[in-house]
Formats: structure tokens, sequence, C-alpha cells
């Protein structure tokens, strides 16, 4: 960028430097694709000052800081303490991480009996993911959706689920796909079955009648570990 007194850092570079203050106000400068020439002048402080400040989260005057929050079109306490609805993930990794392969049975152990994860299916538009409440049924997958909604798959229809766990604190986590055939359940003492399970409850709300069990063809995951 012209007129910076520094090299330029990229916003994988300045992420991997941890997620503070200083690094928030870089990389969304450079999301808006603002010069520090031009974001010093809207938020009323000194290019030195600008520069000053996307090098450390040390103390700032809080008005200046403030200011810099609204040139940043961004909350003051996303700027000072970052989001709380951010997508996990937002540590850098560990310092030697290992990715292992997960045994078909340790994947089984991982989903558990229910909990939430996504479908990967195909659509009209193109592939779609949608976040569903799932139960696992016997070594498949199940859910129940509306029937008019997206996820309301026709009985043969080909589809992936996945499903994962990340702990920041150790920077380790797993993820389990499984890929299968869909069916639809008509059965109406299955259906109660299911309905009166834990985690049966979709968290969306609504009237979600049909049920959909998906039949794996393949079940995989992996796992992140550090040594």
């Amino acid at each position: 960028m012209h007129g910076e007194g520094t090299p330029p850092r990229d916003s994988a570079s300045a992420s991997s430097q941890g997620d503070t203050m200083a690094t928030r106000a870089s990389v969304r400068r450079r999301q808006l694709g603002m010069t520090q020439e031009e974001l010093a002048r809207r938020a009323g402080m000194s290019v030195a000052y600008l520069r000053q400040l996307e090098r450390s989260s040390d103390d700032f005057d809080t008005a200046a800081l403030m200011r810099l929050a609204a040139a940043l079109e961004m909350p003051y306490e996303e700027l000072m303490a970052g989001r709380r609805d951010a997508a996990p993930g937002q540590q850098p990794a560990a310092a030697h991480p290992v990715l292992m392969r997960l045994s078909e049975r340790e994947c089984w152990e991982r989903l558990g009996t229910h909990g939430i994860g996504r479908l990967g299916l195909s659509s009209d538009t193109g592939p779609v993911v949608l976040p569903v409440n799932f139960l696992v049924d016997a070594h498949t997958i199940v859910y129940r959706t509306d029937p008019e909604g997206a996820a309301a798959v026709s009985a043969g229809d080909q589809l992936a689920f996945e499903t994962d766990r990340l702990d920041e604190q150790s920077r380790n986590g797993w993820s389990v796909l499984v890929t299968g055939t869909a069916d639809r359940i008509t059965d109406p003492d299955v259906v109660r079955t299911l309905a009166d399970r834990p985690g049966a409850q979709p968290w969306a709300g609504g009237r979600r009648d049909l049920w959909i069990r998906i039949t794996p063809s393949e079940v995989t995951g992996r796992t992140i570990g550090t040594v």
C-alpha cells in the first residue's frame, strides 16, 4: 500500500500474531481497503499514532480508540475485546499440531447420541450446507425437517453429514464426515420413539414433521492433537 512507512502485513500474518486490539484494527483496515493515511484522517489522529497502535496493544487514549472504531465501522467493544459471537478457531494453531485419522468405531464414539451438525447436499442452484439437529440411531444419522424445506431430500438422494468439536484452549479437536443415502421415515411408531429422545427437539423451532435417515456408505474422521 502506498505511503506507509512500514512494510504491510496481510491479514493472515497479522492474525498469526494473535487476536489483539492491534491486529483487529490492522486486519479490519485492510478488509475495508484503506491505507493508514486514509484511516488516520477519518479517525482524527496522526499516521504515526496509528502505526504505533497497529504494532502493539499498549494503553491508548480511549477517545482516540472510539474514533478509530467508528472509522473502522465496528463497535468499540469489538475492537477492544473481539466479537463475542465469533466463529470458533480464533486462536492460533498449536506449535506442533498432529493430524490423525479416526477409525469408524472412534467416529461413532465422537458422534455420541445427538447434537448439531451440517448437511451437504445438492440443490437447483448448486451445493448447499445446512445446520441440523441430529440423532444417532443404530449407526445411522437421523434428523427432522420441514417437509417443504431445503433439507427435505427425497428417498435415495446422496448427501453428506459432518459435525465436529474444537477446543481452543488445548488447540485440539475432531471432525467426522458421513456420506450416504437418504430415506424418509414414515413408520409412526419409529417417529414417536425418535421424537421422545433427548436432542430431538430442533433448536430452530417450528413444525418439522419430516424425519430423514442417512444410511452411511462411508464414515471417516480426523482428529488434531499436539506433540
